[in-house]
């Protein structure tokens, strides 16, 4: 088994990883412009577990057939980021919330990134 393992995720340390913060920001504006329907999901795959990617198709996904239903076109966010917390609860790991304000409602992203293979990748992502 262990020759298999080889081939999984590894896990990386905070100190051989960058700076999460612009990745963060980035991730919450892809997030939203995917939920709005202007950007595709897949832009966003590198960065995100499976499990997370998922979960983020089956939102476009409900968010797409609830624009269609209302006959609204998709159209791109306008978001200001109000404000950006982050805590590292172990090595390798830095969870965040983002507090975005646009022209209809203030909207939280929560997200929570782990270090695998030298990089930050979305394990888990709720935009509330």
């Amino acid at each position: 088994m262990a020759l298999y393992e080889d081939f999984a995720p590894q896990p990386t340390s905070s100190a051989e990883l960058p700076d999460p913060l612009p990745l963060l920001r980035s991730l919450t504006q892809g997030a939203l412009e995917v939920l709005a329907g202007v950007r595709e999901v897949e832009q966003l795959a590198r960065w995100f577990t499976e499990e997370a990617y998922a979960a983020l198709v089956t939102r476009a996904n409900l968010s797409a057939r609830a624009r269609s239903a209302r006959r609204v076109a998709p159209t791109r966010p306008v978001y200001r980021i109000l404000s950006t917390r982050c805590s590292a609860p172990a090595d390798g790991v830095v969870e965040a919330t983002i507090v975005v304000a646009g022209p209809a409602r203030t909207r939280a992203v929560a997200i929570r990134l782990e270090g695998y293979d030298r990089r930050w990748r979305v394990t888990t992502l709720a935009v509330l």
